[in-house]
């Protein structure tokens, strides 16, 4: 599995470490596992605007917006 702290703890520390989305820097908020109910189906990483969502593999499967309510 893989260690998303060793991964992206960095980011939330570090104030100047940042994703680039789309050639904007973006501030990681958040990281941690999504599932089906039943099994683990990969990771999230949520930025200031953004959730992106990753599979076991590491592979991109999907991002979406982050709604925050004023």
């Amino acid at each position: 599995m893989i260690n998303l702290d060793e991964r992206y703890q960095s980011y939330l520390t570090n104030p100047q470490k940042r994703l680039i989305i789309d050639g904007c820097r973006e501030k990681v908020t958040g990281y941690g596992w999504h599932c089906d109910g039943n099994e683990v189906k990969g990771y999230y990483v949520t930025t200031e605007n953004y959730k992106l969502f990753y599979n076991n593999n590491e592979q991109f499967l999907r991002m979406e917006p982050v709604r925050v309510s004023a």
